[in-house]
């Protein structure tokens, strides 16, 4: 089992940040946060995150317009947002991904399976991107995950062929610890958990 410490880095301690330092994350991170979250384990080894890490100014004005007024200025002022989006045709890699059963493809293919295989690709690729998370705080980054942008506008401008769907925001750097709002209470396990 990992240390205290390291449990705290990665989710007890770990915050949502909402303001970042004018400090640039490296490509070299970013390839660090993606060597480690790709480990983290998907259904049938699927894999259909696909990330778009928005740090450029033309970048951040292309995401601009899709942005709800709270989620604006932050994202704006991150050094790095990542696009997290799932490929609808993930099933497309399986035989490379998936070798000891090349045919698990065919469980996405054909009249009928187009649900399935959307179903799959964004529950798997909110699973990845919740890694990414934890990669990114592993490696000593902080995030700031959001939900509040107009998902059409982001599909429209970054993934316009429509295979990839984008499905949250996160900002990635070096969160301005003295801007944290006080760490709201969590659910205690009599609320979430049964047995059965």
């Amino acid at each position: 089992m990992i240390d205290d410490k390291s449990l705290d880095l990665i989710l007890r301690a770990g915050r949502t940040h909402n303001a970042f330092l004018d400090k640039p994350v490296s490509d070299g991170q970013l390839r660090q946060i993606h060597e480690i979250m790709k480990w983290g384990p998907t259904s049938q080894n699927s894999q259909p995150c696909r990330i778009v890490f928005v740090r450029t100014k033309e970048g951040k004005e292309r995401l601009k317009p899709a942005l709800s007024p709270g989620n604006l200025d932050k994202t704006m002022a991150a050094p790095v947002t990542a696009i997290v989006a799932y490929d609808s045709r993930f099933y497309e890699h399986l035989p490379r991904t998936f070798p000891h059963n090349p045919a698990a493809k065919d469980n996405y293919i054909g009249a009928g399976k187009e649900e399935a295989a959307l179903r799959t690709a964004f529950r798997n690729g909110t699973l990845q991107g919740a890694y990414l998370m934890i990669a990114a705080r592993a490696i000593g980054l902080d995030v700031g995950a959001m939900s509040g942008f107009n998902n059409a506008i982001v599909d429209e401008a970054f993934f316009p062929d429509g295979r990839f769907k984008s499905n949250f925001l996160c900002n990635i750097g070096y969160g301005d610890h003295g801007k944290l709002f006080n760490q709201n209470p969590r659910l205690d396990f009599e609320d979430v958990c049964t047995f059965a």
